[in-house]
């Protein structure tokens, strides 16, 4: 009995330890953020499970709470489209680009703007801190244009421009709300819903959004989730680190294909734009922010500019 006894004290003290050792490796990155912006762009199929949620909600909190200024862009392309299918509105697909009608556009912003936007917020606010749910139409955070891409499936030799409806990129930036929000210590959760100068709602891709957004904000970090663990060599090992130059290479030799080429066009462009750094890493791990934060060598891959 006596063994046992001792031995749980010896177990329990052993986990005390551990925990000592963790906080004490964290405090340097913990200084290093403080009262720096960090911009998260938080969506897919996670954000339809609670638990993730609630998880990604409670690093959030932790993130404001050591003394970092978080905000939140978040998608619901999973969701969007499960809402246009109850309702029998079909939708198509150019490019990775959702074609957003007159019916589909205001489905869009009831989606984003209403209930996944404020899942985000009612989670965060479980968890302890104080959370605004925002689009990028109010306080005219995002002023946005109609966005026009080019079919590279055609089979036409001439280049074929497509217009995507009510799908927009970000003109303008005008960050006063979310600074209003950070000032009264509030986490600001964003849909990427932007309007234009004509006054038409648009929708714009959640990557896109953050990436803007961070620039104007002069971001420390703009974490980009996916569910992929960033970005991958010919061998298909993670890349822990890349200059703007390194990235823009893997594009150009199609070491980068497919989805993960706008993503890091995005980071890219916030960097230029001035963000600090950008970084593609795996939502889906736990704590996964804080691992890529708080240790020495993060868990995705970050971009910086090229040194000079």
């Amino acid at each position: 009995m006596v063994n046992t006894l001792t031995e749980n004290k010896d177990k329990i003290q052993s986990e005390w330890l551990k925990k000592a050792d963790f906080l004490t490796e964290t405090l340097p990155f913990m200084r290093r953020y403080a009262n720096k912006v960090i911009v998260v762009k938080f969506g897919g199929n996670a954000m339809g499970k609670k638990e993730y949620v609630n998880n990604f909600a409670k690093d959030i909190v932790l993130l404001q709470q050591v003394g970092m200024l978080p905000i939140v862009v978040h998608g619901g392309g999973p969701q969007i489209g499960e809402m246009l299918s109850k309702l029998n509105i079909k939708t198509e697909f150019i490019n990775g680009l959702r074609i957003t009608d007159a019916a589909t556009i205001d489905v869009v912003e009831m989606v984003l703007s209403g209930v996944t936007n404020k899942s985000i917020v009612t989670a965060i606010s479980n968890s302890g801190a104080k959370s605004v749910g925002i689009s990028g139409k109010d306080g005219n955070l995002i002023t946005a244009k109609r966005l026009l891409k080019v079919d590279d499936k055609s089979d036409s030799n001439v280049v074929k421009a497509v217009d995507l409806g009510y799908v927009g990129e970000p003109e303008k930036i005008d960050p006063k709300v979310i600074n209003a929000l950070i000032n009264e210590k509030m986490i600001p959760v964003i849909a990427p819903v932007g309007m234009g100068l004509d006054g038409q709602t648009y929708n714009i891709n959640a990557d896109t959004a953050a990436g803007a957004i961070s620039a104007a904000m002069k971001a420390s970090r703009m974490i980009m989730l996916t569910d992929v663990s960033g970005v991958l060599d010919q061998k298909g090992n993670l890349i822990s680190e890349l200059t703007i130059s390194q990235a823009e290479d893997l594009i150009k030799n199609k070491i980068v294909v497919g989805g993960m080429i706008p993503k890091l066009r995005t980071c890219i462009e916030a960097v230029l734009g001035g963000a600090e750094a950008s970084v593609i890493m795996d939502g889906r791990m736990s704590h996964s922010l804080l691992l890529e934060l708080f240790t020495e060598h993060g868990v995705g891959t970050i971009i910086r500019r090229d040194s000079k």
